[in-house]
């Protein structure tokens, strides 16, 4: 193991090699080397048509994470799960300057150990029917993209996808202490991720393994129960002490909460503001309170905000999970999104997949920006933007109970809440109950048949019964003929018994007061 500077680091990129690339949003990236890697291309015109890898969105929605490879000529391929934190990226594959795929978060989290053991691949039903599967578009996210990579195969009658290991030539990660024979630790890191098996990968593969980390220790002074990657499998060691490239997320410097070294009272934290997303999250908690102790996992955006109901309403029978592998706590949001306040666990990303992929969770909430009339989601491209499914698929295909949360309409919406109900002053161009999506990020088909689903916007609640998207309850204070049926496509239905939505989401304190 050796200890070079991010710029030596960088300079150990060659021309088409293989880069994953740790982190899981704002959090746990290798900031200072990626960023020497930007800096080397401007300046060298080098390395040059890299294939990235990557699990989770990991950036700032702007340059940062893996948005510093994001100029044309320093990528050729790019396989993701989540895209929306890296606009740069996107942008190429939208001008057809690269090849762009997309596949399941939880997918990629287990590829990395598929790859280390020499396996051919993950083999999941992860996926089926969605624009991931190739009887449809294979995750190929432009034109630009030859082929899908991905394999449809039959095993013991049933149909399931492959999705093919692909050889490292080189591991970016992040952890917090080295010692001096390379044993890293993550102490001060919001989770682990797949630190451990990227490693592997990379080694098996023939690879290089470059850690960025805050600080060196002496030799042997680590616990070994304390090490992640173990210094075998160490080559380079960068040292950053500038806490914006090595700070617990974009948008904190450190937070000690998220790792368990303090608890923070939550009690204290402000409540959200009344507005139409807290009404949402609201009647989305309402759900959780069907179930007894359930485990659940937030998507991120307006789902994630539910943590922080349940804590307004002094809720806390049931278990939150996070696809970073952080199990229990109250979830963060923004770009800290992916860590929580006073977690009970933290586990590897993968093994978090592991139980969702087996049917694991009770329920989940998560974001929407289409549904159509038989239930099947967009999430990951719409117009000229993509964002990924991160680990959308995997959930939406496996969870008991699915609770989607999402505005009605889009576009100029001017919606203002009261406690008699909601007033839409001005409604969205464009409605988000669709009679078909764009893409489909998840198909209903491929769920198990014993699958809940429910979709709540600020003015209507559907549920999905017998295939078909069905109008439930509707907001009081709107034009029920105006502002929903007329909007709504071809082939969904009203309930027989069309329910008006509770007052008390509308109440400006907690629900839980509201006589």
């Amino acid at each position: 193991m050796r200890m070079i500077t991010a710029a030596e680091a960088a300079g150990l990129l060659q021309d088409g090699m293989a880069v994953a690339a740790s982190g899981f949003g704002g959090c746990c990236h290798p900031e200072a080397i990626t960023a020497a890697v930007e800096e080397r291309f401007r300046r060298d015109a080098s390395p040059r048509d890299l294939t990235l890898l990557f699990a989770a969105s990991m950036g700032d929605r702007k340059t940062r994470g893996m948005g510093h490879f994001g100029h044309e000529g320093l990528v050729r391929r790019v396989i993701a799960g989540g895209w929306r934190g890296t606009p740069r990226l996107a942008e190429l594959a939208l001008a057809e300057k690269i090849e762009a795929h997309c596949w399941p978060q939880g997918v990629i989290a287990q590829l990395y150990r598929a790859i280390a053991a020499g396996q051919p691949g993950v083999v999941t039903r992860i996926g089926l029917g969605s624009f991931m599967d190739p009887l449809h578009a294979g995750g190929r996210m432009n034109a630009s993209t030859p082929a899908s990579l991905v394999e449809r195969v039959r095993l013991r009658g049933q149909d399931w996808l492959l999705y093919p290991a692909l050889p490292l030539d080189c591991v970016l990660l992040r952890g917090t202490t080295a010692d001096e024979d390379g044993h890293v630790t993550t102490e001060d890191e919001a989770f682990p991720l797949d630190l451990l098996a990227m490693a592997q990968a990379a080694r098996n593969s023939g690879g290089i393994v470059i850690v960025q980390v805050k600080r060196v220790a002496r030799r042997g002074s680590l616990k070994p129960n304390d090490v992640r990657i173990p210094g075998n499998l160490v080559d380079y060691v960068v040292i950053c002490e500038d806490s914006a490239q090595h700070g617990v997320s974009f948008g904190e410097t450190d937070n000690p909460a998220y790792t368990g070294q303090i608890t923070t009272p939550v009690q204290g934290l402000p409540p959200q503001r009344l507005g139409v997303d807290k009404v949402m999250q609201r009647r989305a908690f309402l759900e959780l309170l069907t179930l007894d102790h359930p485990t659940i996992n937030l998507g991120i955006g307006i789902p994630a905000g539910i943590g922080r109901i349940a804590g307004e309403e002094c809720f806390d029978r049931y278990t939150v999970t996070i696809e970073s592998g952080v199990i229990g706590g109250v979830p963060a949001e923004e770009m800290s999104f992916g860590a929580a306040l006073n977690p009970a666990a933290i586990i590897p990303q993968a093994s978090q997949f592991d139980f969702y992929d087996g049917g694991g969770l009770d329920m989940a909430f998560l974001g929407m920006a289409e549904v159509d009339c038989r239930g099947a989601v967009n999430v990951s491209r719409f117009g000229s933007t993509i964002i990924g499914v991160g680990g959308f698929t995997n959930i939406a295909q496996t969870a008991r109970h699915v609770v989607y949360v999402g505005t009605f309409s889009a576009g100029g919406a001017e919606i203002a809440v009261h406690e008699r109900g909601i007033e839409i002053r001005t409604d969205g161009r464009v409605c988000k109950i669709v009679e078909a999506v764009a893409q489909v990020s998840s198909d209903p088909a491929a769920a198990p048949t014993h699958q809940r689903q429910t979709i709540v916007t600020e003015r209507a609640v559907f549920d999905v019964q017998d295939g078909r998207l069905a109008l439930v309850e509707v907001a009081p204070g709107i034009d029920v003929r105006a502002h929903v049926l007329d909007r709504l496509p071809p082939g969904c239905r009203v309930a027989e018994s069309l329910k008006t939505m509770d007052l008390k989401l509308f109440a400006p304190g907690a629900m839980k007061d509201v006589a």
